[in-house]
């Protein structure tokens, strides 16, 4: 069992910059994949990140490529999404999501969720 908490969510001007964290809980966490997705308002959730349970391998979606970087620390039981020259598009409530052998870009393939975070970028 993993518990997920999101938090560093907010509202930024675009432009501007967020780092979002997700602490874990569970002594099993270090080998799951992680990863984020966010939903906004009327739309299906979609992929954003995620990171292999080593670090060593990264995946981003297409519209936060060069802009978001994604990490972890396995000692601090934490993955981290460092967002920057957010966009108004990139408005959505955030998800942290852990998978211990999925497609890393497929949310059904994710065993366990956080609450969310909501991301608000004005223009």
């Amino acid at each position: 069992q993993v518990q997920l908490v999101e938090s560093g969510g907010g509202l930024v001007q675009a432009g501007g910059s967020l780092r979002l964290s997700c602490a874990a809980s569970g002594r099993t966490y270090s080998t799951y994949a992680m990863g984020w997705f966010r939903q906004a308002p009327g739309k299906e959730r979609d992929f954003v990140s995620a990171i292999s349970w080593s670090g060593d391998n990264t995946y981003y979606a297409d519209s936060v490529k060069g802009r978001f970087t994604i990490s972890r620390d396995n000692n601090k039981n934490t993955v981290y999404l460092q967002m920057n020259s957010l966009k108004p598009e990139d408005t959505a409530v955030y998800y942290c999501a852990a998978t211990a052998s999925g497609r890393p870009k497929t949310p059904d393939d994710y065993d366990y969720w956080g609450q969310g975070t909501q991301v608000t970028v004005s223009s």
